[in-house]
């Protein structure tokens, strides 16, 4: 298989766990009540695990190989710094679309970083792809559920725009694969790039949000989500 048949295939098939979420979360009740609650905050944890998995094992690891400290220590924090800014900007819109944004964010940049890994023989392209799969899937879950309580918002649109969706994973796969291949270090700083993203949304939003009083099954959903990131990357390593 040529590596742009990789590259596309792969990021189609990472972000078909976007509507595979939504489908899940579309999913009316599980009972009791407490096992729907559980579930619920067990799934962003699952999701913040993968995420955290993503940082620790492809994205900073990776990312700092062609980077000097100083300039990756920038890029993670810049990062972190511009996820915040627009975090802060749904709030202050009362945006009921933030956690299809914040999936949007880490999601585009992880498939540049990915395309641009396939054109330059890397080894963590499969890895990658895995994680992105399994962190847009608890993504797609809670995104779907945040949509349908939007009053703006058509449900019966939220599962064909999140097909569509799936799009932007070939799309910037491309050209990542095309364009950022050419400047190593612009890769690198990508994957930090979402590496600081990502880890301010899962101190300021996955992780409040997966803390369920006297329950311990989401904390431990986070150890899983993590442990699934690890296997993959022990796996394809």
């Amino acid at each position: 298989m040529s590596g742009v048949l990789e590259v596309i295939v792969l990021t189609t098939l990472a972000g078909s766990t976007i509507p595979i979420g939504g489908f899940l979360a579309k999913i009316e009740r599980i009972h009791p009540r407490w096992l729907e609650e559980e579930f619920r905050h067990s799934i962003i944890a699952f999701g913040g695990g993968v995420l955290l998995a993503a940082v620790a094992l492809v994205l900073v690891p990776v990312g700092i190989e062609e980077l000097n400290p100083l300039i990756a220590s920038a890029a993670i924090l810049c990062g972190g710094v511009c996820f915040m800014i627009i975090d802060r900007i749904l709030a202050t819109h009362q945006n009921s679309a933030s956690q299809l944004i914040a999936m949007l964010l880490d999601f585009v940049p992880e498939s540049l970083a990915l395309g641009a890994t396939f054109a330059n023989g890397g080894s963590v392209g499969m890895l990658l792809a895995i994680l992105i799969g399994l962190q847009n899937l608890p993504e797609g879950f809670n995104a779907y559920r945040e949509l349908r309580s939007s009053v703006t918002m058509k449900k019966h649109m939220i599962l064909p725009g999140f097909c569509l969706l799936v799009l932007l994973g070939p799309l910037s796969g491309l050209i990542g694969y095309y364009l950022l291949s050419r400047v190593p270090q612009m890769v690198g700083l990508t994957m930090l790039f979402a590496a600081g993203g990502i880890l301010y949304l899962t101190f300021q939003d996955i992780a409040p949000q997966a803390k369920l009083e006297r329950r311990w099954a989401p904390a431990l959903g986070a150890v899983l989500g993590f442990v699934f990131g690890l296997i993959a990357q022990m796996v394809v390593a």
